[in-house]
């Protein structure tokens, strides 16, 4: 038997999907409260009993899609560098295969780094959202260790996740199409 919390957390996380999808499609400025709410069939009255505003519901999208990277970066402090990167690129490519807000995160992601008009507090969780950094640390690691091909550590950075960042946005888009294979994905930085 489904309790009243596990009801409530259900609903809690179709409201943010159906958000994401909007937010995606429509722009943070040109998605309303009302739009979201008839996307998950409910009053807007009943929506703010979940999230007390847009910007809100924006907020803990956009905290989402920093903590998950943030915490791959973490993980990929330590041991082999091209470890990181074929464990990123195959658990990365995975969910994107297996689940559209994986897609639409990226896109959000993506779009938000760009937006003037996302809510202040959004602005000052991306003003820290660098992935590029610690990846150029884990491609100079390989790069002593020689698993990782010469080159600018942080241009190579940029390209590894620049590839996710358009694979992501493809099927978003298109979610039918062909993932690539995560191995295509590390060549990019992989030593030959």
């Amino acid at each position: 038997m489904v309790t009243r919390q596990e009801q409530r957390e259900q609903r809690r996380e179709d409201i943010l999907r159906a958000a994401l999808r909007l937010f995606v499609r429509k722009g943070y400025a040109g998605t309303k409260v009302g739009d979201i709410a008839e996307a998950v069939g409910m009053s807007t009255g009943l929506m703010f009993h979940y999230f007390e505003s847009k910007e809100a519901l924006y907020e803990e999208l956009v905290g989402f899609g920093v903590e998950g990277p943030m915490a791959m970066m973490e993980g990929g402090a330590e041991g082999d560098a091209l470890a990181f990167f074929e464990e990123a690129a195959e658990s990365i490519l995975a969910f994107l295969r297996e689940d559209p807000f994986m897609a639409d995160m990226f896109v959000l992601m993506g779009n938000a780094l760009l937006d003037e008009a996302i809510p202040p507090r959004a602005k000052e969780m991306l003003a820290g959202f660098d992935v590029n950094t610690p990846t150029a640390e884990v491609v100079r690691r390989g790069q002593r260790e020689g698993t990782i091909r010469a080159g600018d550590p942080t241009a190579l950075s940029i390209a590894f996740w620049a590839a996710i960042q358009g694979i992501a946005e493809e099927l978003a888009l298109c979610p039918d199409m062909p993932c690539p294979e995560p191995e295509w994905i590390v060549d990019i930085v992989r030593k030959r």
